[in-house]
C-alpha cells in the first residue's frame, strides 16, 4: 500500500553554488558514495542536485518532512548494476526510521544542464 510521495525540483546553480561556497556544505548532504559518484561524473553538479531533490523528496514522501535525528547525509542515492537509483536509509537516519516498520522506498531522479528533479514512492 502506497502511504506517501514526494517530489522534487531544484536548479543545478543553486546546488553548485552551495557546494562551492559553504565549506562542509557538501559533506553535510552528500554521503561518501554519493559525494565519490558524483565527483567522477563531468557534470557533478547535475547528480548533486538530482540526488539533493531525492532526499528533499523522501522527506515530502514520509508527510512529516525532516525529522529531528536524522541527516540528508544518511540519505542516500546510489545506483544499482543496471543503472537504476536506489534510495538506502542509513546511520541514525534508518534506526531512527525503523520505528516506521519496514518500507519499500522507490526513487527515480532526471536531470538536465539547469534543472534536477526527483519523485519518491513510499509502500509499507
Amino acid at each position: 500500500m502506497v502511504t506517501g510521495v514526494g517530489i522534487d525540483m531544484i536548479e543545478v546553480d543553486r546546488v553548485a553554488s552551495k557546494i562551492g561556497k559553504d565549506m562542509g556544505f557538501r559533506e553535510l548532504v552528500f554521503s561518501p558514495v554519493e559525494i565519490s559518484y558524483c565527483e567522477a561524473m563531468a557534470d557533478k553538479y547535475q547528480h548533486y542536485a538530482a540526488r539533493f531533490a531525492a532526499k528533499e523528496a523522501f522527506f515530502k514522501a514520509l508527510g512529516t518532512g525532516w525529522l529531528k535525528g536524522t541527516a540528508f547525509n544518511e540519505v542516500e542515492i546510489s545506483n544499482n548494476a543496471d543503472g537504476k537509483p536506489e534510495l538506502t536509509l542509513i546511520g541514525q537516519t534508518a534506526e531512527l526510521l525503523k520505528e516506521q516498520g519496514p518500507l519499500k522506498i522507490s526513487v527515480s531522479i532526471t536531470h538536465l544542464k539547469t534543472i534536477a528533479s526527483a519523485i519518491v514512492i513510499i509502500e509499507k
